[in-house]
Order: structure tokens, then sequence, then C-alpha cells
């Protein structure tokens, strides 16, 4: 499927301010500014990163703002040339950098709005990450509200039926439910479990980085401020101004794999080269006490052993291995079998 997703959504009139210029800081201005970020990230306690397209432009999938990007084209008239699809795209730099700070501790969380699945196959922990707008790679049945991570896009989009049959073992056989995409439309409303684990960890952050987001999709574009009220600091990392800018305790205007780069030298982390998608249920580091979940469901949470976690991990990349499979492993959310989507409606706000 090409990566212009957003020609299968519904008609909407407000997409928000589209094709603001550009701004780079200089090459010796960006080192700072990075050098500065690597040490916020070093002396913070609890690191959330937001994440918007400008994550993924250098996978091949264009943004929608920008100057060249999808809605800012549409709006002038021209349609939008893609040389890659979502199932060619790889992770970026930036992707793969977000990986190794996770596994080594160093950030706890990502919101992303992005739905090209590629933070899920660069391998970040499907419980460390909230894709507020939904996965093209992801399905989730109707009847047991189970969540699969596919190794193909799903044909649909807009929480619609894709034609899979769940495959989760109930008493006296499979649930069969029908699976739907993960998709959302404009005016489909954000999955509460996801929204709500968002604002605990950003709530309990003392470090919110936004990288590669115009921030003018709210609620998501309001998180990273649940940081801000309760004394944490703001990064935000983009090309063009975003809404927020006058909040931000440190700005980064330049490409995100080239602000990354600089970050994980000074980090003095090496950051793997990839080679095949990879798809982890569970982080291998527990998850912070500041961070006030459920009791039930922290105890459970704990109950579940670093060893397993890793045996799961295990499944997941052998799995991923089989060119005909098609159901990879169903994902471990924390409130799966609760899922109640109920919460506000996606909106734009205009900086």
């Amino acid at each position: 499927m090409s990566v212009n997703y957003s020609a299968g959504l519904s008609p909407y009139e407000n997409k928000g301010k589209c094709g603001q210029p550009e701004i780079k800081d200089l090459p010796e201005v960006v080192e700072e500014k990075a050098e500065e970020l690597a040490n916020l990230i070093k002396t913070s306690n609890l690191v959330v990163v937001h994440t918007g397209a400008g994550v993924s432009t250098a996978a091949g999938i264009p943004d929608f703002r920008g100057p060249n990007g999808v809605w800012t084209l549409e709006k002038a008239g021209k349609s939008p040339q893609f040389d890659v699809t979502f199932d060619q795209a790889i992770p970026t730099f930036t992707h793969r950098a977000l990986v190794e700070l996770e596994r080594q501790g160093k950030i706890h969380f990502i919101v992303s709005q992005n739905v090209d699945g590629l933070h899920i196959r660069s391998g970040f922990p499907r419980d460390r990450l909230a894709e507020l707008h939904g996965n093209m790679f992801t399905q989730r049945c109707t009847r047991c509200h189970k969540e699969y991570v596919m190794d193909h896009v799903s044909p649909t989009m807009g929480l619609k039926q894709t034609g899979e049959k769940c495959a989760e073992q109930k008493t006296g056989g499979r649930c069969r439910g029908v699976l739907c995409d993960t998709i959302l439309d404009w005016e489909d409303s954000l999955p509460t479990d996801q929204l709500n684990l968002s604002d605990k960890f950003c709530k309990a952050a003392d470090l919110a980085i936004t990288i590669g987001s115009s921030l003018q999709i709210v609620p998501a574009a309001n998180l990273p401020l649940l940081t801000k009220k309760n004394g944490g600091k703001v990064v935000i990392i983009n090309l063009q101004q975003t809404k927020h800018d006058k909040k931000a305790d440190l700005l980064i205007r330049g490409y995100a794999d080239d602000i990354m780069s600089i970050v994980m030298n000074k980090l003095n982390i090496v950051v793997p080269s990839y080679t095949k998608p990879v798809v982890r249920l569970c982080s291998d580091n527990k998850i912070p006490d500041s961070v006030n979940l459920d009791t039930r469901k922290r105890r459970k949470r704990k109950s579940t052993d670093i060893k397993k976690k890793n045996e799961a991990s295990e499944i997941i990349q052998t799995d991923i291995k089989e060119p005909n499979v098609k159901l990879l492993k169903e994902t471990e959310t924390e409130t799966a079998n609760k899922l109640n989507l109920t919460s506000s409606n996606v909106k734009i706000e205009n900086i």
C-alpha cells in the first residue's frame, strides 16, 4: 500500500496550518543544543518521547504540513509523489536510536501520532508505546479485543473489518471474532487505554522530547505540557514552528536523524544497523514507580519476569521470519481486554 494513507481518510477541511517555511539552526548551534539534550537525558529520571511524521521522512514517508507535505500539496491542487510503500519502508536512525535508548533505560515511553508501524517494526517494546492514531500493521478483534501485529499492511482504514479472523483460543475452541484495522479516521475517538497510559507517563515524566511534530493535532499535541505543568522540561526538535515553541526549554531546528546522531555520540551509545523487522512485546525494564498505574495492573506486571518477556520477544522474531505467517503474535497491552473508544475525537488546533 502507498504511504499516502491520507487519501483513504474521509474529507476534512481543517487540516491545520500547512506549508510553513523550514528553519534550520547553524551546524555549530545544532551541535551545542544536541549536547545539551544529551545531558538532559543523562540527568532525567523519566523521559517520554513524542513523535510525529518528521521521524519517518528519512524512510521515504512524506510529512503532512511541511513545504512538500501531503496536505500542503493537496491545498495547492497538486498530487504528492511516493517512492516507497509502507511494507518497503524501514526504520530510520531515529527509530533505532530510540530503541537503544529504551534498552539502556534512558527513555521510558513513546507517544506517537504516526501510523507507519516503524516504531514496532524497529523493535521498540509494545508495552512502552502508545500509537494514538493507529498502526497500519496492527489489527484488533472486535469480540475479545486482542491485538495482532501483522506482517502485512491492513487493507482497510477507519476501524473497518479487514477480513481476518481472531485466532485466540477460548474454552470450546477459537474466538473467531472479526479483526478490524486500528487506523483512525478524522472523527474517530482515540483508544482510551493508550491515551490514559500516555497521560500517566507524561504526568510522571521530568523530560518530554518532541521529535518531528508540528503539534497541531490535539489531544496528542498537548501531552508534553503535562510534563511541563508538573515541573519537567520540554524539548522540541522540529524544522517548523509549533504552537508550543515558547513553552520549550530547548528548541532545536534540524533533521531528526542528524540531531539524534549527535545525541547518541555524546551519550557514547552505538546504534545497531537495521537488519529485519523485530517485534518486542515487553520492555526488559521495570516501569518507574512514579508512573501511577492501577494497583492491580502493576501487580500483574511485576509477576512477569524478564526471562518470560525475552522468551516472548524471541517468539516474535521467529514468527516474523516465516514468509507466510499472517498473524505474527498477539501483543500484550496492559488493558487490551478493556478497550473502550470513548475519549475525545481527533481535532486540529492552529498555531
